[in-house]
C-alpha cells in the first residue's frame, strides 16, 4: 500500500461518534448493466465499418483471412465514483466541517455541496461509499469487463482522481498481507487465469509508465523509450518494443507487479507522502481457442452438404484475441496545494497536460464533434480504443471527503459526467489459428515422411533381397561356367602340346637330315681349298728359292744370314714405335692448341666482366656519396626541426595556464584545439614539408639508428605527424607502430619513452589501432614503462594511451588480465593532476563499456573494476578539488552502482554515500540525474537507503 492511501475498510465515526451504517447497496450483487453480448451461432454478414465520434472509422472485428465476428455492439461507457475516507490529516484539520459530497448509493447519486444549504446531484452508474470492500469494488467496476475479456472482447478499465485519493490503492494493491485489500489487478488476473486453460489458451502481460511523454518499460528499465506503432489499414494501436511476458500462475504475476511497482516513479508531496509521477499502464492479451464450432460458420467448402474429410482434418481453429487494459493514471493536482518545485513541479505539468489532453477528448466525444484531438498526448494515443473504439470500457473516479478540495471534486465529478456520454462501438474479434493449423500440418507432414522412409526402407529391403538372391544366382552359373572353361582350357592345352612334340620330332629329323647333307658339302669344298693352298704354297717356295739364291750371291762371306734377319726385324720394330710415338704427339699437340684457344676465350671474358665491376664500383661511389650529403643535411633538418618543436613546447605551456600540452607529446590532435593552431603553423608547415620531402619511410628508418640524438629527434618527428588523424594510417601502414613499441621495448631514454607514449597515445584514439596495439602486447609495454618512469609528463602520456584504449568494448577482459587498470591504478603514486586527471578517465570509459556490456548482457559477474582494486581509490578521490578528476570518477561510480551484482560491494566500500552526495550536490545534472535513477533503480542500494533512514 502506498503511503497517504488508508484502507478502505476501516470504518470511520462521524463527529456524533455513532459508527455510520453500513449500505444495502454493499449487500446487493453486481450489477448486471454488463451484459457481456454472446457470439451468436449463426454466421452473420460482414457489418460495414462504424464511425467513430471522433470522425475517425473503428477497425472492423474481423478482417479478411479472419473468421467472421460479431457486428459492433453499442456499449457506454461505465462510471463509478467512489468515495475515500478521511485520513488523519483531514480528521484533525477538517473536525468542524461536513463533507462535500453526500452519497445515495440506493439512487446511485452523489450530492455536492456548494454550502450548507444548496448542493447539485449526480447520477453514476455506480456510487461506492467509504465502507464499499475491494471486493465490491472490483465485482461492480471490473469484473463485467473482464468477463467480456475473457469472451473475446477488447476492455479498459481506468482510475482517475485527484492525487491522494485512492486510484493506485483501487487499483495496483497487491494484498500480500490482507488478502481481502487485493485490488482490481490482481483479483482481474484470478479469474483469467482461474477460466484459461494453459494447454490451450495463453496468457501474457505488459507493464508500462507513460512518465514525461516518454514510455517505459516497468519490466525492462533499461528499455526506456518505446514507440507507438498505429495499423494504417485498422488504425490499431500497438507497442512492439513493449516486454510481453507469458503468464501461468498468480505467482509471477504478483512477482512481476512487484517488480514494476519497484521501478514505477514516484514523490512525496504535501498531497501524498508517495504519490505517482507518472501513468501506470498494464495490459494483458488473452488468446484462447474455442472447440466444437461447426464447419459451416466458417465458410468452408463442402460437398453435397457434407464437409470433406481432408477439410476436417485441417481447417484452422478459431481463436479469439483480447485484451485487458488497466490504467492508473497519475493524480491530477494544482500546485499551490501539492507544494511542487523543482523537477517535481515539471512532472507536475507533464502530468496536467496529458490529462488535460485525455479530458479534451472525451468532450469532443461526448459532444459528437467531427475532429477528436487524439494525437495531443501520448496517453490520449493509447486510450484511443477505450473511449470511442472498440473496447468496453469501465471508469471508477475517486474523491475525498474534504471541504478544502471541493474544486477538484468538482472537476473530478465532471470529468466522470462527461465520461458516461461516450459510446464505444464492442465488437469481437475472432481468427484463424494459422500458427495451430500450421503447428498440425508439420506433424502430420512428420508422420507422412516417417510412414513414407518406412515404406521406402521396406522396399529397399525388398530390392536388396532380389539382389542377393539374383548374385546367388549368378554366382553358381558363373562358377559351372569357369569350369567347364578350365575343363575345355585343360583339354587344348593338351592337344596343342602333343601337337608340338610332334612338330618338334619332324624339326629335328629335318635337322639332322641337313646337317649331314651340310657335313659333307663342307668336307667336299674343304678338299678342294687344300688342294690349292698345296699348289700355291709350292709355287711361292720355288720364288722363295730363287729369291735367296739372289740375295746370297750378293752379302759378303763373313757377314752370317741370321744377323740381317735380326736387323731388319728390330729396324722394322722401331719404325712401328716411331710412327705410334708420332701419332701420340699430334693428338697431345691437338689438345694442347685446343686449350689454348679455350684459355684464349676466358680471358677476354674476364677483361669484359672487370670492366663492369668498376663501372659498378664507380657508381656506387658516388651514390654512397649522395647519401652521405642526404644524410648531413636530413640529420641538420631534424635538429632544427626538433629545437623549433622544443620552443613550440614551451611556449604552448606557457600558454595553457599551468597545462602541459607539447606539440609532440599531446593526447588529441592540435586540429582539435582551435586556439593552438596559430601558434603551431610554423612546425606543422616544417613537419608537412619534411614529409613531402623526405617521405614517411626514412623518417621511420631513423627510428632504428644508431646515433641517440637521431633516434629522439626521428621519435619526436614521428609523435608531431601521429597528432594528425590524417597520418595516422599511414604511420601505422608503413610499420610505424611497431617501430614505436620496439622503442619501449628496448630502449631506455625516458625522452624517447615519454615521446613514444605520447605518440601510441595519439594512434590509440582509432579503434582499429587500439586492437592492433593489443595485438603486439602493447598494454604490457605502456604498464612496464610506468613502474619505470618517475617523469609526471612519461606518465601522463602512457597513462593517456591506456585510458584511450579502455574505452573499446571489445577489449574489456584482455586489458584488465594484461595488467591495464593495475597499471592505472599503479600511476597515482605520482599524485600529478594531469596523471590524475588521465587515471580517473581511463576509469570512467572502462566503467561506462562494462556497463554498457553488462546491460546488453554480453558480461555477467562482478566489475573487473572492482576486481583489479579500484573501488578504494575511486571511492577516495570521488569528492577531489579538481573539476576534470571529480567529474569522471562521478561518471564511473554512477556506471558501477547500474548493477546489482556490484552493489554489496559499493556499500561495504562507502560508496553509497558517495552516491547519495552526486545526486544532491553534483555541479552537472545530467551525473546528477544519472546518479538518481540508479539509486531508484538499484533494490540493494535503496534497501540499504531504507536500513539507514535516508529519505531519497
Amino acid at each position: 500500500m502506498r503511503k497517504g492511501d488508508e484502507p478502505y475498510s476501516r470504518v470511520l465515526l462521524p463527529r456524533n461518534g455513532c459508527p455510520k451504517p453500513t449500505s444495502k447497496l454493499d449487500r446487493l450483487p453486481p450489477s448486471t448493466a454488463y451484459s457481456t453480448p454472446k457470439p451468436s451461432a449463426k454466421p452473420r454478414p460482414s457489418a460495414a465499418p462504424v464511425p467513430r465520434r471522433g470522425g475517425s472509422v473503428a477497425p472492423a472485428a474481423a478482417s479478411a483471412g479472419k473468421a467472421g465476428g460479431d457486428a459492433g455492439v453499442p456499449g457506454r461507457v461505465r462510471v463509478a465514483v467512489r468515495l475515500r475516507p478521511r485520513n488523519a490529516e483531514e480528521t484533525i484539520a477538517d473536525a468542524d466541517f461536513a463533507d462535500c459530497v453526500e452519497l445515495q448509493p440506493e439512487l446511485k447519486r452523489l450530492k455536492l455541496r456548494k454550502n450548507n444549504w444548496e448542493s447539485e446531484t449526480y447520477e453514476f452508474d455506480e456510487v461506492l461509499t467509504e465502507f464499499a470492500s475491494q471486493k465490491r469494488v472490483y465485482e461492480v467496476v471490473a469484473k463485467p469487463v473482464v468477463e467480456s475479456v475473457l469472451e473475446g472482447y477488447n476492455g479498459t478499465v481506468m482510475a482517475y482522481g485527484q492525487t491522494g485519493t485512492g486510484k493506485t490503492y483501487t487499483l495496483g494493491r497487491l494484498g500480500e498481507e490482507d488478502t481481502a485489500a487485493r485490488g482490481i489487478m490482481v483479483r482481474a488476473m484470478e479469474d483469467i487465469l482461474a477460466d484459461t486453460s494453459p494447454e490451450t489458451d495463453s496468457v501474457s502481460v505488459s507493464y508500462l509508465q507513460l512518465y514525461m511523454e516518454s514510455i517505459q518499460d516497468l519490466l525492462v528499465p533499461a528499455n526506456d523509450n518505446i514507440a507507438i506503432i498505429e495499423d494504417p489499414k485498422t488504425g490499431d494501436v500497438s507497442l512492439p518494443g513493449a516486454t510481453n511476458v507469458e503468464i501461468r500462475d498468480q505467482k509471477s504475476f504478483m512477482e512481476l507487479l512487484r517488480l514494476g511497482e519497484v521501478h514505477r516513479f514516484a514523490a512525496n508531496t504535501k498531497l501524498n507522502t508517495e504519490s505517482s509521477r507518472s501513468h501506470a499502464i498494464l495490459i494483458v492479451h488473452v488468446k484462447r481457442s474455442l472447440k466444437g464450432r461447426h464447419d459451416a460458420d466458417h465458410g468452408f467448402p463442402s460437398e453435397n452438404g457434407t464437409i470433406s474429410t481432408l477439410v476436417k482434418s485441417f481447417r484452422p481453429p478459431i481463436v479469439r484475441k483480447s485484451k485487458l487494459v488497466v490504467v492508473d493514471l497519475a493524480g491530477s493536482e494544482r500546485i499551490d496545494k501539492s507544494g511542487s518545485e523543482g523537477h517535481t513541479l515539471e512532472e507536475a505539468k507533464s502530468i496536467n497536460l496529458s490529462l488535460s489532453a485525455l479530458g479534451k477528448c472525451i468532450n469532443a466525444l461526448a459532444e459528437n464533434s467531427p475532429h477528436v484531438p487524439v494525437r495531443d498526448s501520448k496517453l490520449t494515443r493509447l486510450l484511443r480504443d477505450s473511449f470511442g473504439g472498440s473496447a468496453r470500457t469501465s471508469l471508477v473516479v475517486t474523491i475525498g471527503p474534504s471541504p478544502r478540495h471541493r474544486g477538484e471534486t468538482a472537476s473530478t465529478i465532471m470529468f466522470g459526467q462527461r465520461a458516461m456520454k461516450v459510446e464505444n462501438m464492442v465488437k469481437l474479434k475472432e481468427e484463424f489459428d494459422y500458427k495451430s493449423l500450421c503447428r498440425r500440418l508439420d506433424i502430420e507432414l512428420d508422420k507422412l515422411m516417417a510412414e513414407n522412409e518406412r515404406q521406402r526402407k521396406d522396399f529397399e529391403d525388398e530390392i536388396e533381397k532380389i539382389r542377393t538372391e539374383a548374385d546367388s544366382r549368378v554366382a553358381e552359373v558363373e562358377k559351372g561356367y569357369n569350369n567347364t572353361l578350365e575343363n575345355e582350357r585343360l583339354k587344348y592345352q593338351q592337344d596343342n602340346m602333343d601337337s608340338i612334340k610332334k612338330l618338334e620330332e619332324k624339326w629335328m629329323a629335318n635337322v639332322n637330315r641337313a646337317r649331314v647333307e651340310h657335313q659333307s658339302a663342307c668336307l667336299e669344298k674343304a678338299c678342294q681349298e687344300a688342294m690349292m693352298i698345296n699348289v700355291i704354297f709350292a709355287e711361292g717356295y720355288l720364288v722363295f728359292l730363287s729369291f735367296s739364291s739372289n740375295i746370297v750371291g750378293t752379302i759378303p762371306d763373313q757377314a752370317p744370314t741370321t744377323s740381317s734377319s735380326a736387323d731388319i726385324v728390330e729396324v722394322r720394330q722401331l719404325l712401328e714405335n716411331e710412327k705410334i710415338l708420332r701419332q701420340s704427339t699430334d693428338e697431345v699437340v691437338m689438345n694442347l692448341k685446343c686449350e689454348i684457344s679455350h684459355w684464349k676465350r676466358l680471358e677476354a671474358a674476364g677483361n669484359s666482366e672487370i670492366v663492369k665491376l668498376r663501372k659498378m664500383l664507380d657508381s656506387e661511389a658516388n651514390q654512397k656519396h649522395k647519401l652521405e650529403e642526404e644524410i648531413a643535411i636530413l640529420r641538420s633538418q631534424l635538429l632544427q626541426l626538433s629545437f623549433q618543436a622544443d620552443e613550440t613546447s614551451r611556449s604552448l605551456d606557457r600558454g595553457e595556464s599551468g597545462k602541459t600540452l607539447t606539440g609532440f607529446d599531446s593526447l588529441v590532435p592540435q586540429a582539435r584545439h582551435p586556439q593552438l593552431r596559430d601558434s603551431a603553423n610554423g612546425p606543422k608547415a616544417s613537419i608537412a614539408k619534411l614529409f613531402e620531402q623526405v617521405g614517411l619511410q626514412k623518417i621511420l628508418s631513423l627510428l632504428e639508428s644508431e646515433d641517440h640524438d637521431v633516434r629522439v629527434h626521428a621519435v619526436k618527428v614521428v609523435a608531431n605527424l601521429a597528432a594528425e588523424e590524417a597520418n595516422q594510417d599511414k604511420i601505422v601502414e608503413a610499420g610505424g607502430l611497431t617501430s614505436l613499441l620496439m622503442l619501449l621495448r628496448n630502449s631506455e631514454d625516458e625522452t624517447i619513452h615519454r615521446v613514444a607514449a605520447g605518440a601510441i597515445a595519439n594512434l590509440a584514439m582509432n579503434e582499429t589501432n587500439q586492437e592492433l596495439i593489443m595485438a603486439q602486447g602493447g598494454i604490457v609495454l605502456l604498464s612496464v614503462t610506468a613502474a619505470d618512469a618517475e617523469d609526471p609528463q612519461t606518465l601522463r602520456m602512457v597513462a593517456g594511451a591506456i585510458a584511450n584504449l579502455c574505452g573499446n568494448d571489445k577489449l574489456q577482459m584482455k586489458l584488465s588480465v594484461e595488467g591495464g587498470i593495475k597499471a592505472l591504478l599503479g600511476m597515482v603514486r605520482c599524485g600529478h593532476p594531469d596523471v590524475l586527471a588521465q587515471v580517473a578517465r581511463g576509469i570512467a570509459n572502462f566503467a561506462k563499456c562494462e556497463s554498457r556490456a553488462s546491460t546488453q548482457g554480453n558480461k555477467v559477474g562482478v566489475s573487473l573494476l572492482i576486481e583489479d582494486g579500484a573501488l578504494p581509490w575511486i571511492v577516495k578521490n570521488a569528492n577531489h578539488d579538481a573539476s576534470p578528476i571529480r567529474r569522471h570518477i562521478e561518471l564511473a561510480l554512477c556506471h558501477l552502482a547500474q548493477h546489482e551484482v556490484n552493489a554489496k560491494d559499493m556499500i561495504s566500500e562507502g560508496a553509497l554515500w558517495e552516491l547519495v552526495r552526486i545526486s544532491r550536490d553534483c555541479s552537472r545534472e545530467d551525473i546528477r540525474m544519472l546518479a538518481h535513477r540508479t539509486l531508484i533503480s538499484s533494490a540493494t542500494l535503496r534497501t540499504e537507503l531504507r536500513r539507514l533512514h535516508i529519505e531519497f
